[in-house]
């Protein structure tokens, strides 16, 4: 029996908190993934024929490179590979954002396929080609890799994944309470 009267007895799947949580990490990834893709333009003009230039005396640098390779250049000759595997990874994020539940886990999500998928964007639109394109790679600090704004968003989706694991927040959210003990 209906409630009210036009009231449906089914829930609407486009309304309540996992719709609200799907937009909030759709949102996030496609803003952090236009600010990657639009602070590698803006490095590509403006370093493209210019040395190292320091920003923050020598802690933080502008260094223009095209990275063939995965973290810290490692896997350079197989960058198809590496294309074909964030392919791969980015649909995985796509399917686990449909359950998440919670603004912890649409962050970490969030910024987890934006950073997929702007390093994504490079392998596939940059030279010398689809699945073959290197990443533009941009900022530097003492004594680490030369990284982008999409390699901040995987290492922070990272931390907040971590996060919400050690917490024992679930993506559906509201962590599992313990088992009544039995006998009492």
């Amino acid at each position: 029996m209906q409630a009210a009267r036009g009231a449906s007895l089914t829930r609407d799947r486009t309304s309540g908190p996992g719709a609200s949580r799907l937009t909030l990490l759709l949102s996030i990834a496609v803003v952090a993934w236009l600010v990657d893709l639009t602070t590698k333009i803006l490095a590509e003009r403006q370093l493209a024929d210019r040395g190292p230039v320091d920003l923050v005396g020598s802690l933080l640098r502008l260094n223009l490179t095209r990275n063939a390779g995965a973290a810290f250049s490692t896997g350079r000759s197989l960058t198809p590979v590496i294309a074909v595997f964030a392919v791969v990874a980015f649909g995985v994020v796509l399917v686990l954002a449909a359950r998440v539940r919670t603004a912890g886990w649409a962050w970490a999500l969030g910024l987890l396929l934006a950073g997929i998928g702007g390093n994504l964007t490079d392998r596939i639109f940059r030279e010398p080609g689809p699945l073959r394109g290197h990443v533009i790679d941009f900022l530097q600090l003492p004594h680490w890799p030369i990284f982008n704004v999409a390699d901040i968003c995987i290492n922070v989706a990272a931390l907040l994944i971590v996060l919400q694991s050690v917490r024992g927040v679930p993506l559906r959210g509201h962590a599992a309470s313990p088992a009544p003990e039995a006998g009492r």
